[in-house]
């Protein structure tokens, strides 16, 4: 996967402010798992692995909230590459929700009725060890106005679809300018209605939501919903939630998305406190995905059983609404797998 924004220049708000740019930010990243322990004062020898097909990629300001010294925090265990991505397990492949199968057109996949979901990109602001998509064939997916219009005609041409979802990587490594000519597109389009963007970015580097981005997404005909990803309580501190205000603010909802994973939230305690931290600034806990079984993250898996046990616990401890649906892809299925 690869980075769209070293080039890409800072807005005038944050030139003038004296604030690091969001580029800035993701252009100083830890780039090898050997930077990241050495920035977390962690033996490399005890845990890190050269990565092989899929490098270590982690802002500064997502590194900053890992407890230091401690080799089994579960901010860390999301990001670092270790020798455990090399098991050979089976079950555990390259494309494990079939969307090679699922492609309309390049870059363009449509599996659920009336929405469709676009690969803006092929550029993530970090590289999550379990990631679904880690194998997936970016290069073959168009990455620019002129390249996505395959993808535009797809979604003209079937009026059926009501909502176009934004996913790459993750679109909003993608610079304004770019955002605004895909956003201008997609609403030249009559049937659609709206738009979902999909992204870790604000959580990893909250200077992503600029003044710039709000207006974009503010003044779009399209009813535009936010999904940010999350996993742990930890990674949502009060700078994340003040940029993610800033949608909440002009009547964007936002809402979140977690995976279970081995290690890091397979607690009920962690689950609980993930999801009333979410309540308490109204970001609604969306979905708790099982694992998708991709090869390289077999170490993170977690049985249904248990998961089903943790959502049972978790629900006696929180109102409805704030107990996210565990749900599973199915490759080859039209709808979630709803679990819980």
């Amino acid at each position: 996967m690869t980075s769209h924004l070293s080039q890409t220049k800072p807005t005038t708000e944050q030139a003038s402010s004296g604030r690091v740019s969001w580029q800035q930010e993701l252009k100083e990243a830890i780039r090898s798992a050997a930077e990241l322990c050495q920035f977390l004062h962690i033996d490399p020898a005890a845990i890190c692995a050269e990565e092989v097909d899929f490098p270590v990629l982690v802002p500064r300001a997502f590194a900053r909230r890992i407890e230091r010294g401690n080799p089994t925090d579960p901010l860390l265990k999301q990001v670092l590459a270790t020798a455990s991505e090399r098991d050979d397990v089976d079950g555990f492949v390259t494309d494990p929700i079939g969307e090679e199968q699922a492609q309309l057109a390049p870059g363009i996949l449509r599996k659920y009725s009336s929405r469709a979901l676009m690969i803006t990109t092929g550029g993530c602001a970090v590289h999550c060890r379990y990631c679904f998509r880690r194998h997936f064939p970016y290069s073959e997916s168009p990455s620019g106005l002129e390249q996505w219009q395959p993808s535009l005609d797809a979604i003209r041409a079937d009026e059926q679809i009501e909502e176009v979802l934004l996913s790459g990587g993750d679109p909003l490594v993608l610079p304004d300018q770019r955002l605004a000519q895909l956003l201008i597109a997609l609403a030249d389009i009559p049937h659609l209605k709206h738009v979902r963007i999909h992204t870790r970015t604000p959580v990893v580097i909250p200077s992503r939501i600029t003044d710039s981005l709000v207006d974009l997404l503010k003044s779009s005909r399209l009813k535009v919903w936010f999904v940010i990803h999350a996993n742990h309580a930890n990674e949502l501190d009060g700078e994340v939630f003040a940029s993610l205000s800033r949608l909440q603010n002009v009547g964007i909802p936002v809402l979140n998305q977690a995976v279970l994973l081995k290690g890091v939230n397979d607690d009920e305690d962690t689950l609980f406190e993930l999801c009333k931290r979410l309540m308490d600034v109204q970001i609604l806990p969306y979905y708790l995905h099982q694992l998708d079984s991709v090869a390289g993250a077999s170490h993170f898996h977690v049985p249904v059983e248990e998961g089903r046990a943790l959502i049972a616990q978790i629900r006696k401890r929180l109102p409805g609404y704030a107990v996210p649906r565990y749900v599973q892809e199915i490759a080859g299925e039209q709808s979630k797998t709803v679990l819980a």
